[in-house]
């Protein structure tokens, strides 16, 4: 098989995914069901899944990726992720996790999911005060917090610890994952929603932007146009371009540029490919646009970027 034709079956089961999402569209307020049996929720997801799209929710979440990269959405933040991100959510915000398949692929149990209602931490507050340490934490991840380093891997275990785990040393495994997280440093923390950050959410918006989100996602690296986004969503342009950034806070154009600089900073940190090469293989059409808004974004050049996270003890290719 030749690579236009993985390309062009890839995108045709990016375009069936889309058809079915379609027809099945449906508001993405998720509702989390209690457990009876435990003060918190803990369960895994497989991907694809009809519960891994974008969707808010009033409960609290923490997110573990166990396998695959991807790319994530978390309020009108865009990044990439591998495996062992860890992320905390809170209540409102707006998120999805949208991983890099091959056509028919499957991850089984992707993540480790715990979502809690923020009623629970106040109400057992009050009889525990030890627990109030984990309230601004939790008045941080209105913005969405991405953990970092060796806090991420302590976090990673007691998520899966508490998995397996029932009873009071459930608890116990829960009480450990808010230590780390509420005492992981600074420098092992990155705030991702802007502050001002706050959509304009209903059913319906929800699902259209899901949409969007997975035409984008699928396609970023090539030809995204918001006229095409536009006909998926059977809108008139003008008319989405304005519902898509009241439903997002932010307008179509930023969205598909924020994820092609995503994913250029995880090339520019994996591999040693030219700069130049990077630049189109992410979706830019020349290279001195590419390195305007990689700065705009980033506060630095891509080289300096490079040298800093990635590659940069080795020579830089794009000056060979």
């Amino acid at each position: 098989m030749t690579a236009a034709d993985t390309a062009a079956d890839t995108a045709d089961g990016a375009t069936a995914r889309l058809a079915e999402r379609l027809l099945g569209m449906r508001a993405n307020r998720e509702v989390i069901p209690p457990d009876p049996n435990h003060s918190v929720r803990w369960v895994e997801h497989s991907y694809p899944s009809p519960v891994a799209r974008w969707n808010y929710h009033p409960e609290y979440e923490i997110h573990l990726i166990r396998k695959g990269t991807g790319k994530f959405i978390v309020g009108d933040h865009i990044g990439t992720f591998e495996a062992g991100h860890v992320s905390l959510v809170g209540s409102g915000l707006p998120h999805d996790w949208v991983s890099d398949l091959e056509p028919g692929e499957v991850l089984e149990n992707r993540d480790a999911v715990i979502q809690f209602d923020g009623n629970w931490v106040e109400q057992t507050a009050s009889l525990v005060p030890e627990l109030t340490e984990v309230k601004p934490l939790l008045e941080q991840s209105a913005r969405g917090i991405e953990f970092l380093g060796e806090s991420a891997v302590e976090a990673a275990g007691a998520i899966e610890a508490m998995g397996t785990a029932t009873g009071l040393e459930r608890l116990q495994h829960l009480f450990a994952l808010f230590g780390i997280l509420t005492r992981a440093p600074q420098e092992e923390r990155r705030y991702l929603a802007e502050e001002w950050f706050r959509p304009q959410l209903d059913g319906q918006a929800a699902a259209v932007v899901d949409l969007v989100l997975e035409y984008v996602f699928s396609n970023h690296a090539g030809s995204v146009s918001m006229a095409e986004a536009a006909a998926l969503v059977g809108m008139p342009e003008p008319t989405f371009s304005k519902y898509f950034k009241r439903a997002t806070g932010q307008n179509f154009s930023d969205l598909v540029r924020k994820l092609r600089l995503a994913h250029a900073r995880r090339l520019l940190e994996s591999t040693d490919k030219p700069i130049s090469e990077i630049c189109y293989e992410v979706g830019f059409s020349n290279l001195s646009n590419f390195n305007r808004h990689f700065l705009n974004d980033a506060g630095e050049t891509p080289r300096h970027y490079r040298q800093r996270t990635g590659t940069g003890s080795r020579p830089d290719p794009a000056r060979r």
